[in-house]
């Protein structure tokens, strides 16, 4: 099965992690059939300079340009058209896959037909991913990612590789600020869709300090409570799930950096 890689850049990142996040895609066992970047709005001389290079050793790769930052829901819902093949792998720019990921991951799929979603555990860093600081892993199995999901995302969003189609049968990705995936996740498990991940990381994923800073404040507040209350309305959660998650998740955002960062490595990671 061939499978497109879809991937969002924006000005605000950084050069060196984009060229080792598509070393890490041109250097899978498996390579894929064609690689998407949506460039989010004009980008730094710097990244612009590794699209081109990579441009030119791989034909694969396929630049989609947006003259405005849109956001990363606009941006992967654009990019989602462009994708040509049903598997649609998603990668982030600042992080690494394992060599083996896309083979384990279509090889899951092959044998999985009911299977819409999979994700996979991932190892997080923040100067070297030879210096492991925690690890997320998540349930593995339908109805356990269903639960799950009533709390917390049912993925690690930079491992997924999911069927276009079941994709674009719920709308495709739409903007929802910092929580486009899990707004995407929501609308598929109400249509019925059904979930996976792989137990096993297979990505190193960069976080540290500034990712914590981007999860939290009073904007990330109101766009948990526009999904939570989205997720009542479904009846993905009943009222009194709706206000403790709320009332929870409130003070996490509020809490400041180094507070989210002290709750994440003693309840949230390993």
């Amino acid at each position: 099965m061939n499978y497109s890689v879809l991937m969002s850049v924006y000005i605000k990142e950084q050069a060196t992690f984009l060229k080792e996040a598509l070393e890490s895609v041109f250097t899978q066992t498996l390579l894929p059939g064609e690689v998407i970047v949506v460039k989010d709005g004009p980008l730094t001389e710097e990244l612009e300079q590794v699209l081109v290079d990579y441009q030119k050793q791989e034909q694969t790769l396929k630049i989609i340009t947006l003259e405005q930052n849109m956001g990363l829901g606009k941006a992967l819902q654009v990019g989602l058209e462009h994708c040509q093949f049903d598997l649609v792998a998603r990668m982030d720019t600042d992080d690494i896959c394992k060599p083996k990921r896309f083979e384990k991951q279509v090889h899951f799929m092959e044998i999985h037909p009911d299977i819409s979603v999979v994700g996979t555990w991932i190892e997080e860093f923040s100067e070297s991913k030879e210096k492991i600081e925690s690890i997320r892993e998540l349930p593995l199995e339908n109805e356990q990612l269903l639960k799950f999901m009533k709390w917390r995302n049912p993925f690690n969003h930079m491992t997924v590789m999911f069927r276009k189609q079941a994709v674009i049968s719920v709308g495709s990705y739409q903007p929802f600020y910092l929580l486009e995936d899990y707004y995407l996740w929501n609308r598929m498990a109400n249509a019925g869709l059904k979930f996976a991940n792989i137990g096993e990381c297979l990505l190193w994923a960069r976080g540290g300090y500034n990712m914590l800073q981007r999860r939290g404040g009073w904007r990330y507040v109101v766009s948990e409570y526009h999904l939570l209350h989205f997720m009542w309305k479904s009846k993905r959660i009943n009222f009194i799930e709706f206000v403790f998650s709320l009332s929870v998740k409130s003070i996490v955002r509020m809490i400041g950096k180094h507070g989210r960062s002290l709750l994440y490595r003693m309840f949230l990671r390993k």
